[in-house]
Order: C-alpha cells, then structure tokens, then sequence
C-alpha cells in the first residue's frame, strides 16, 4: 500500500499545473491518503519499536544472558532440562571427555573388576601425554584411587592414559569402550578417539546435550566421584628411579570454592575448544549440572557456569514422595496365594520450572480388581498418577513385591489332607 501511495505522488508531483487540477479533482481521496502518508509512517516506526522492546524483554526473561555459544542446564535426578542453548551443536570438549574415562574406571570397580588399592604401572605412551599432567614417569607405580584424584583434581591426561591402559590394555581398545557407552546412554552426536581429550581433531566431538547426559551418568550413579571432584588440594608422593618427591594437585574447577554447594565435576580447554565447563551444585535436595561449550576464557566459563546454577536454583524446585503408604494386595484367581503384594516401583520426583514450589499432591491409585496366575515379582501390576489440582504432574508404576505360581493339583491335595489330618 505504501509503495502506491508514493507512486501516486509521484504522479502528482510530475503532473503540469493545470492538469494537476483535474489530477486532484478525480483523485479527491489521494489528497487524504497524501495528508495521512506522514502519519502512517510515524505509526509504522512506532509499531517497530514496541516490536523491538517486546523482543528484548522477552530475550531477558528466557534464560541468563551467556557468553558461551552452547549449554545447557538440567536437573540430575529427573534428566530434565531446564535451559539450552545450541545444545545439539558438535564442538570439541577438550578435557570434558574425562568424564567418560571417569565414567568407565567406575564401571569397572563397581563390576569388581578392579579395585582402588590396585596398582597401575605407568608407560612410555602414558607418560609422553602433554597438556595437562601429574608429571608421571614411565615405570612409576600408582594405586587406582591415585589416579582417579588425579584425573578429576589435577585433569592429568598421562593420569587418564595410564588408567585406560590398565583397565583395557590400550587406549585405542579403551576409547572403543568409551563409545559403546556413549551409544547407549543415547550419546548421539558425540565420537571419542582419545580418552583425555587432548585432540583437536573434527573426529573427537560431542555437544552440550550430550555432556549433560554423561555428567548425570556419573554423579547419579556413581556419587562417590563427588567426594574426589570437591578436593580443592591434594598431594601425591611420585616415587621413581630419581626418588622420591612430593607433587601438589590444585582443582582446575574454581567453582568449587566459590560458588555454595558446587561439587564437581571437570573443565577443559584447548585452543580450538575454547574454555569448557560441567559443573554440578546441590541445593535443598535440589541437584543442577551447568554445561558451558566454547566459551571465550576461563572467567567467562565460571561466570555463565554460575550463571546457568542461579537460574536454576532461582526458577525450580522439586517434589519428592519420600514416604510412599502401603499398597492393598491385588487378589489373585487359581493362585497358590488368594493375593499378591504390591510396591512403588520408583520414587516419584516432579521438577516444576515456572518458581512455584509444590506442596499439596493428591494421588490415584489404577489397578485391577483381580488378575490371574502366574504373577511374576517386579512385573508391573498398575500406576500412581500424581495430581496438583487438576494438573496431572505424571506416573510411577506399581510392581508386584512377591511371584505367586499356579495353584496345582497337588496343592488341592496337600491342603484337603491338612483340612482332616492337621
């Protein structure tokens, strides 16, 4: 419409003196819309302006304004996210990738495989790594939980080295097992070729997505890494063919001294992937991970880390049913027993997002009214839908807590007998 308007001037403004007369006189509305055309452009630049303020006051209300081009916060009992920001985009973790390393020698002493005490021999390969190390000497003797310290602490990539080699033989065999675990915690863009992170090869990569999801692996399952990802200092005794000498670990995590209930858990960086960061905090019972990709330098890496917890802790909180009643028996038809027990299968956690702290929940049990033989134990047996008001908040199933077999002949038998003879 404007463009019209203005060709129509146009018109008028090349049109001789006489002719603009009879112009005007069959244009009679043109000299309205010509009067208006100011106007219409204060309106339109106003119109853009409140477009302008809207948009900026929804870009600060959205989340903490980041230095970093990818992260992501979640919640690490529920996995659910509560912040992201490019979080699927593939980048180099640098020493983020000792996660997964971690991840595996815990999975290894959880098996019984291997054990903290035990001691591991450092090689040439190990010892060779640059970057950040401990400084291990090729034929040196560590325990286990040596160099577990020194990997979360200190971030040794000869540290991580000689772990792999000692729980796999190799690395190459170690950074294999590093991907299959990958895959099945749904790892999907992330591929490891080392297992300390020290390339900058476009093979080695993962996202922010995805050290979330890693990050939570271990603090959940393995929470004991807490205990060692909190050290800020610690010594280790390196006692080679030279002697024997005292070496200082120092977190390379800052936060865990200045940011209250930070834990853990690891940084990295490298020139191509910039400054790295998990981070994990606990608040009343409320447990964050903070994944920072690529950030310009370490401060800025703390800065949107702490950033990305004080939203989170600011914004969320979460309901627990930590006392869960017990449950009546479900009949059961031609069974050994005329009923079966039931339980909780899981404990119900609901994380609300929006700054409102649920208090009040109201529950519905759904189940049969009879079922028939055989019942397994641990086979689910119904549900828990959780309400808050009218607002279903989600479900948990109900399992069977006992196997009732099919009621034989013989047990007809044997109870007709005690009937006459017990």
């Amino acid at each position: 419409m404007f463009l019209r308007y203005i060709f129509m001037i146009v018109r008028y403004n090349n049109t001789k003196v006489p002719d603009r007369k009879i112009f005007m006189r069959n244009n009679k509305i043109l000299r309205k819309k010509y009067l208006l055309l100011p106007l219409c452009f204060f309106f339109l630049l106003l119109h853009i302006c409140m477009i302008s303020v809207y948009a900026g006051q929804e870009n600060s209300t959205s989340g903490p304004e980041l230095s970093a081009p990818s992260a992501v916060l979640m919640e690490a009992e529920t996995g659910q996210f509560v912040y992201a920001k490019d979080k699927d985009t593939r980048r180099s973790p640098a020493s983020v990738t000792k996660i997964m390393t971690l991840i595996l020698i815990f999975d290894h002493l959880h098996a019984g495989d291997i054990s903290l005490t035990d001691p591991v021999t450092t090689s040439a390969h190990a010892k060779s790594m640059g970057g950040s190390q401990v400084f291990l000497e090729e034929g040196e003797i560590q325990t286990v939980e040596t160099l577990i310290k020194c990997i979360v602490i200190a971030s040794g990539n000869d540290a991580s080295v000689a772990m792999a080699e000692f729980i796999s033989g190799s690395e190459q065999e170690f950074v294999a097992q590093m991907n299959l675990r990958a895959d099945r915690l749904g790892m999907k863009n992330t591929h490891f070729i080392d297992c300390c992170g020290l390339t900058d090869s476009d093979e080695h990569y993962t996202t922010a997505n995805d050290i979330a999801i890693m990050s939570r692996e271990l603090i959940v399952k393995y929470p004991k890494i807490l205990d060692y990802s909190s050290i800020w200092m610690e010594t280790i005794i390196h006692e080679t063919s030279q002697g024997i000498k005292e070496f200082g670990l120092t977190n390379t995590n800052r936060l865990i001294r200045t940011y209250p209930g930070c834990r853990g858990l690891k940084t990295g960086s490298t020139s191509k992937a910039g400054f790295c960061l998990s981070a994990t905090a606990e608040r009343n019972s409320l447990k964050l991970i903070s994944v920072v990709m690529a950030a310009p330098d370490y401060k800025a890496r703390l800065k949107d880390a702490a950033a990305l917890l004080d939203y989170g802790f600011s914004r969320c909180s979460i309901y627990e049913d930590n006392t869960p009643e017990s449950l009546p028996a479900i009949p059961v038809k031609r069974g050994l027993h005329r009923s079966a027990a039931v339980q909780y299968g899981k404990t119900f956690r609901y994380l609300s997002t929006d700054g409102t702290k649920i208090t009040t929940v109201n529950k519905k049990y759904i189940h049969p009214a009879s079922v028939n033989a055989p019942v397994k134990k641990g086979e689910k047996a119904g549900e828990i839908i959780y309400f808050s008001g009218q607002k279903e908040l989600g479900r948990i199933p109900v399992i069977y807590s006992e196997s009732i077999r099919i009621r034989k002949y013989t047990d007809c038998l044997k109870d007709t007998l005690c009937t006459f003879w017990c």
